[in-house]
């Protein structure tokens, strides 16, 4: 039988505040953002994720803070 492997990652989570622009601006030039998106990240958050999807076992210990997101 094969033992499921048990991880416990130690890390950040946040929200990632994503913005998309047709070029990069010029310095000093400021550009509109037709898209705005929020998505899940932090470096623990995703070290987490990709050890679940692999079939640990996995347990998240970090902050979570008192704002909006």
């Amino acid at each position: 039988m094969k033992s499921v492997p048990r991880i416990t990652v130690l890390g950040s989570n946040m929200i990632d505040l994503i913005t998309n622009i047709h070029r990069m601006p010029k310095k000093g030039e400021t550009v509109e953002a037709p898209g705005f998106d929020l998505g899940f990240g932090g470096k623990g958050a995703n070290q987490a994720v990709a050890a679940a999807l692999l079939g640990a076992d996995v347990t998240m210990v970090t902050k979570v803070g008192d704002d909006i997101f």
